[in-house]
């Protein structure tokens, strides 16, 4: 009866028993933050992509910026995009403009509003006496509120 008594606690996990219990709260948790880390890399992944893409559709035009420390234009003012590409065309919200009428166009903005802006949107490649022949055509008709768009970075 001794015996019996022995098997009966072994089974109940008494101190011979063997415990075959695998814990497996530690390997689901490593598989949950991988998880987590897949999800949150795909959508800013698929984020880059779309931004990529409207920023290709917003313009016809594909200019090579340089990189630079970005920081936000002021959006609530008036602004005057002028694009440079690398051939040294110039384009003025767009549009394709010959050399010598930018001058007059800066002075029809001027005579509209004071503060507007110039944003120059050259390509790497372009000269930079070109970019600063703008910018200066533009101080000397008196818009001095001048920005350079840059690919951030």
């Amino acid at each position: 009866m001794a015996m019996g008594m022995q098997e009966e606690a072994d089974l109940e996990g008494g101190e011979g028993a063997i415990f075959a219990d695998i814990n497996i709260t530690p390997l689901t948790d490593i598989f949950l933050v991988l998880v987590i880390i897949l999800i949150i890399s795909g959508s800013a992944a698929v984020d880059k992509v779309k931004q990529e893409q409207i920023d290709s559709k917003s313009s016809g035009l594909k200019i090579n910026l340089p990189s630079g420390e970005a920081r936000e234009i002021d959006p609530g003012s008036k602004s005057l995009v002028v694009s440079v590409n690398k051939d040294g065309t110039v384009l003025v919200n767009e549009k394709q403009v010959p050399d010598k009428d930018v001058e007059r166009i800066f002075q029809a903005a001027f005579s509209r509003d004071a503060n507007t802006q110039v944003v120059i949107r050259a390509d790497a490649g372009v000269s930079h006496g070109l970019v600063v022949s703008i910018m200066e055509r533009a101080k000397r008709v008196g818009l001095s509120r001048l920005a350079i768009a840059t690919a951030g970075g």
